[in-house]
């Protein structure tokens, strides 16, 4: 083995980067990156059928995307199939592999007769003891495939996650290694990969623990030690069902779309089956490099919470600089035409307040984006449950807000202090509470029943659009 660890992500072209894969790319990266060790991409692809270069390129954009960087790589699984068929030659010549000649009927038949009694294996090993030379002429002539045999006794490693997993040989069929087109199949491919690139340690999902055993008699008839394993728990749904898209299992891509931070979303994933020493729970990544370790990995399934992403996602927002946040949602501002590149360069220190007013309520960059809108110099769209709430008497909301108004258009001090006395001073005089001045005030001003505390809201938008914001909700509230 290697010093330094040697670990590899190698996903599959035959789909996005969904929430899973994403998790084992980062507890790989992690990992590595702990430890000074290395990390290798391989693209998975002898699948050609399935196989899209679209998706490739899908995967490495959301691994980017993650910031997850790669030491070698990618490579492509496909271009080593010379390699593959090396070495599954030598596995004939060894005789730890043998021709198969059995037709897809007699392998059903095979099949049919393993259910009726029970067993796990199907096959039932009748090409094993054809001579080799026999074998080697009717391969000449007739379609095979090619079979890894099987040995006798147990299958046992020690697991980072599992510990001590044992598997009965007698439990696994002769598994296939080479089909009758020539192409390997996943397990000789994954472990003539592996060996080439020198790989220490295979941190991978559960759900490939019953290929481990194959792998270990394939690494050790090739006359090599296998790496060591550590197969991380199953994601599963809040109904501790196998995680689909029914409980948000989208594609990575999709949350960058939907507002996540990178930060966020890498929270998130490395806490679903691994947990720090202590209660931390927001970290940055340079925080989760530090703290990261394969024995703090958990054996029970983790379960995807959507209301923690959005949660963790909120705490990484309200820690971003309001300059970095600028930059994240101006683009999608200017899009939807809520302002101008002009305007928010020419009014990027006061960009900047208004995001450090708001952005500890959001949880992703579109509400982030919601709740900024309400500053600019654009109509705003009010809440129907903030108006059933709080404009529920409509001329009596009329003569609060046109009394309010006018006061706010007198006052010389234009400060939380002064805006903050003159309303409750009018509510007094009006004899009702400050709050059946200040509800219906937000409302008018943002369109939303809440928001942050609203004098600082006055403050940073200013009085001119504070009552040009008044004066529409009066218009409204008359036109009702």
């Amino acid at each position: 083995m290697a010093d330094s660890p040697r670990v590899r992500f190698a996903p599959s072209p035959t789909g996005f980067l969904h929430v899973g894969g994403a998790r084992t790319a980062l507890f790989n990266w992690l990992f590595a990156r702990h430890e000074g060790g290395i990390l290798v991409l391989r693209i998975e692809d002898t699948d050609r059928e399935r196989s899209q270069s679209e998706l490739t390129r899908a995967i490495l954009d959301g691994l980017s995307w993650l910031g997850i960087t790669w030491d070698e790589g990618p490579y492509h699984q496909a271009d080593g199939i010379e390699r593959h068929r090396a070495d599954v030659r030598r596995l004939l010549d060894s005789g730890a592999a043998y021709r198969c000649f059995c037709t897809p009927e007699q392998l059903e038949e095979m099949r049919d007769v393993a259910r009726e009694k029970g067993r796990a294996a199907a096959y039932d090993g009748r090409c094993r003891d054809i001579p080799s030379d026999e074998a080697e002429r009717r391969a000449g002539t007739e379609p095979f495939t090619v079979r890894f045999r099987m040995p006798g006794g147990d299958t046992v490693w020690e697991d980072i996650v599992g510990g001590t997993v044992r598997f009965k040989n007698s439990d696994i069929e002769d598994f296939i290694i080479l089909r009758t087109d020539g192409t390997p199949t996943y397990n000789l491919a994954v472990v003539s990969d592996d060996l080439e690139m020198r790989i220490s340690h295979v941190v991978r999902g559960a759900d490939h623990v019953s290929n481990t055993p194959k792998q270990i008699q394939i690494y050790r008839a090739l006359g090599l030690e296998p790496p060591i394993f550590c197969h991380v728990p199953l994601i599963m749904g809040p109904d501790g069902k196998r995680l689909s898209k029914r409980h948000g299992a989208t594609a990575v891509g999709e949350y960058r779309t939907s507002g996540f931070l990178s930060s966020g979303m890498n929270n998130f994933l490395a806490l679903l089956g691994w947990s720090p020493k202590d209660d931390t729970e927001v970290m940055e990544v340079d925080e989760l490099i530090a703290r990261f370790s394969l024995d703090r990995i958990n054996v029970k399934p983790a379960v995807f919470d959507h209301e923690k992403l959005e949660w963790l996602n909120g705490q990484h927002i309200a820690n971003t600089s309001s300059r970095r946040l600028a930059e994240l949602v101006g683009s999608t501002l200017i899009k939807t035409g809520v302002t101008t590149e002009e305007e928010l360069k020419t009014r990027s220190e006061w960009f900047d307040s208004v995001l450090d007013l708001v952005k500890t309520r959001a949880r992703t960059l579109n509400e982030l984006c919601e709740r900024v809108r309400p500053f600019f110099s654009i109509d705003v769209e009010f809440d129907p449950a903030a108006v059933k709430k709080h404009w529920k008497h409509p001329e009596e909301v009329i003569d609060r807000l046109s009394k309010l108004r006018s006061e706010l258009s007198k006052e010389d001090e234009w400060n939380e202090e002064e805006l903050e006395s003159q309303l409750r001073v009018l509510a007094e005089l009006m004899g009702v509470g400050a709050g059946k001045l200040i509800h219906p005030l937000r409302v008018a001003i943002t369109g939303s029943a809440v928001s942050p505390g609203i004098f600082e809201v006055m403050i940073v938008m200013g009085r001119e659009l504070v009552l040009s914001r008044i004066d529409s909700a009066i218009r409204h509230l008359e036109g009702a």
